[in-house]
């Protein structure tokens, strides 16, 4: 098991610096010059030189790059241009914005994709069923942006029930925190809920098919008993496995909800 985890361990480092020399690579040969957007159009070429020495853009791209590596293993990212600051800084600062909407979208769209879908495979080929699946995959089809457009025209202006900006720590008020986030982690969940719903429909299906749900079955056992505790425990893998890549696709897809 240790093995495994050092391979593990050693193919993600491989592929995180393929990865970063590929994106840093890319990104210098894209047009444009970094110094000149930022000091503008009326910049003379000395001054654009000037900076181009002050960034180390002067310097080979391959050192550029090691200097970058280095100074990233040292979670020293530089300094944006664009808000002044050190990236690292905005990065810790949004962190707990960002990990608190996906944790709260990943929280809300488990518990509709396990009730619908556990309702949709047991219900199965009948109204219920049907009727969860089009929800869900219409949901999945419109974009987040838009559906984040209209909750905040309707549940934020119109009913006034959440804010529409800002964000309020949990040190300021459990339910305060609560209504800050709720617009756009439902909005993120709307996304995700087909998806998980399509995964525990099927793999409870498929744990309904086994030896040991029809001995379940013959010895009397309560539906409950039978759905929830034999066939859902059977069926959780794949819905476990699923979730633990929406979550990074979650803290990822943050940001543009976030923004809107």
């Amino acid at each position: 098991m240790l093995r495994y985890v050092i391979n593990r361990v050693k193919s993600s480092i491989i592929v995180l610096l393929m990865v970063s020399v590929i994106t840093f690579f890319v990104l210098m040969i894209v047009p444009g010059d970094p110094a000149q957007l930022i000091l503008g159009t009326d910049a003379t070429p000395e001054m654009i030189a000037d900076l181009h020495r002050a960034m180390g853009l002067d310097r080979p791209v391959y050192q550029q790059y090691f200097s970058w590596l280095v100074n990233l293993m040292k979670l020293d990212m530089g300094t944006s241009y664009v808000y002044g600051k050190s990236v690292t800084s905005l990065i810790v600062n949004a962190l707990p914005v960002t990990l608190s909407i996906a944790v709260y979208a990943m929280a809300v769209a488990a518990l509709f994709a396990f009730t619908a879908g556990i309702i949709a495979a047991v219900k199965k080929d009948k109204f219920a069923d049907y009727f969860s699946r089009s929800i869900m995959q219409l949901g999945s089809a419109i974009p987040s942006f838009w559906i984040g457009m209209v909750f905040i025209v309707f549940f934020g202006l119109r009913m006034k029930i959440f804010p529409v900006s800002g964000f309020v720590p949990i040190s300021s008020g459990f339910l305060g925190f609560i209504k800050s986030i709720t617009l756009p982690a439902v909005v993120l969940a709307i996304g995700e809920t087909g998806i998980l719903l399509r995964i525990v429909r099927s793999s409870m299906l498929d744990s309904l098919k086994q030896d040991y749900m029809d001995m379940a079955k013959i010895k009397g056992l309560g539906a409950g008993k039978i759905y929830f505790k034999y066939a859902l425990r059977g069926a959780l893998i794949a819905p476990v496995t699923i979730m633990g890549m929406q979550f990074a696709k979650l803290a990822g897809g943050t940001v543009v909800v976030e923004t809107i």
